[in-house]
């Protein structure tokens, strides 16, 4: 099995499939559908059944039940795009037998290191078998560890027949890291009375929450005028948008935050003397924060009206996903599903909250109770990603643990 996964995952990493999120498109990249396209020809050479590929990029799968009476039908989903603000592209995956500790060059002629200094879980792994990048790219852990991870589970369950399950159903997703996931996620069609979404990190992570999230666009307005015959005239947009993103709390950021703690984040920007744009995104665990947070935006905007004009700055918010928390506590079981499995392959469950989204929360909302579990990969979103081999293997087991536990209950 182990052999299978980390060909599996090798094989998919250099495939290029970065999300677009300026694309008009869905899913936002051909590359996306190309990949789709593979994996669609996979499930059929595994045998599976109501195997499909629809105009929006999402593939999914059914394996029948083995046993004669009725279960709850389990559902496993994982994304195919990796970020788009990390190149994917020509990904050069390095298998690290033996990890010995210490640094690993990933790309002498940059002087890339993945080093335990500054990054400290290293030092756990020593002995274990990693998959680095060559510190150009990213290397896909997120999320096509978990592709690999659900396929090579539902591979062995199928040369399994004496290991019990009900009707398994899974599901691949496109453009998950733009937000856009489950867009045209048909929940109905997917037919599962619940699912997990295979995209954490961390050996043992089982995620029920996840931060309510919103983005917001602040445009500036000024007025150009020749510097030398300024005053009193020039209204700078550019330092009308520094003042701005002064007001906010300096320590609310995600450099200075961790746990259930909110941040506000200035992601880009873009300006000249008479137009500028600064973009965030507004994260918080807490609905009530949350809510005040997007308050704290306009409030701002406001005060700074009063004092440059009316109309010099405008904000506009658009909610991205909500916390996943209030639909699971309605479903105890699902999570007490992934405990016992995460339990039985040797891993003490790990509830961490989830400092980002999922297509899981998302989900939840639509109908679909969709906790969260971990592939065993790291870093994400950086040329420092890496996974442990180990740990995607712990993950195939879990998903094999579940779909047991799913059939005797």
């Amino acid at each position: 099995m182990q052999e299978k996964l980390i060909n599996r995952f090798l094989k998919y990493v250099q495939i290029d499939t970065m999300s677009d999120d300026t694309s008009t498109t869905f899913p936002s990249t051909k590359t996306q559908l190309e990949f789709a396209k593979m994996l669609l020809e996979e499930c059929k050479a595994l045998g599976l059944e109501d195997v499909s590929l629809d105009e929006y990029g999402y593939v999914m799968a059914t394996l029948p039940s083995n046993v004669t009476y009725d279960t709850d039908i389990v559902g496993f989903i994982a994304h195919m795009d990796t970020v788009p603000d990390y190149s994917g592209k020509n990904v050069k995956p390095h298998v690290v037998k033996d990890y010995k500790g210490g640094d690993l060059i990933l790309n002498a002629q940059t002087g890339v290191t993945l080093s335990p200094t500054q990054f400290p879980i290293l030092n756990d792994f020593i002995g274990e078998t990693l998959i680095t990048t060559d510190g150009t790219t990213v290397l896909g852990g997120d999320d096509k560890a978990g592709i690999a991870e659900i396929l090579t589970a539902i591979e062995y369950l199928i040369n399994h027949p004496e290991i019990p399950h009900g009707t398994i159903r899974i599901g691949f997703t496109p453009d998950e890291e733009i937000g856009k996931g489950v867009d045209y996620f048909d929940v109905k069609k997917f037919n599962a009375h619940f699912a997990y979404t295979i995209d954490g990190g961390l050996v043992g992570e089982l995620q029920c929450e996840n931060f309510n999230a919103a983005s917001a666009t602040v445009s500036f307005e000024g007025i150009s005028v020749h510097p030398g015959d300024a005053k009193g005239k020039m209204k700078n947009s550019l330092a009308i948008a520094c003042e701005y993103q002064s007001l906010l709390p300096a320590d609310e950021v995600p450099e200075l935050t961790e746990g259930h703690e909110g941040f506000y984040h200035l992601h880009d920007m873009k300006g000249t003397l008479e137009h500028t744009e600064l973009h965030y995104i507004i994260r918080d665990h807490d609905k009530t924060k949350f809510e005040a947070r997007k308050a704290t935006m306009l409030s701002l905007a406001d005060q700074l009206n009063q004092k440059y004009g009316k109309d010099t700055i405008q904000v506009t918010l658009k909610d991205s996903y909500f916390n996943m928390k209030e639909i699971i506590d309605q479903h105890p079981r699902v999570m007490a599903l992934a405990e016992k499995a995460i339990q039985n392959v040797g891993v003490t469950p790990l509830h961490e909250p989830i400092r980002g989204g999922t297509d899981g929360a998302r989900l939840s909302f639509n109908g679909l109770p969709c906790p969260n579990i971990f592939t065993g990969a790291y870093n994400y979103h950086g040329k420092y990603e890496f996974t442990v081999v180990n740990h995607m293997l712990l993950a195939t087991k879990t998903i094999i643990e579940l779909s047991k536990l799913v059939a005797q209950a």
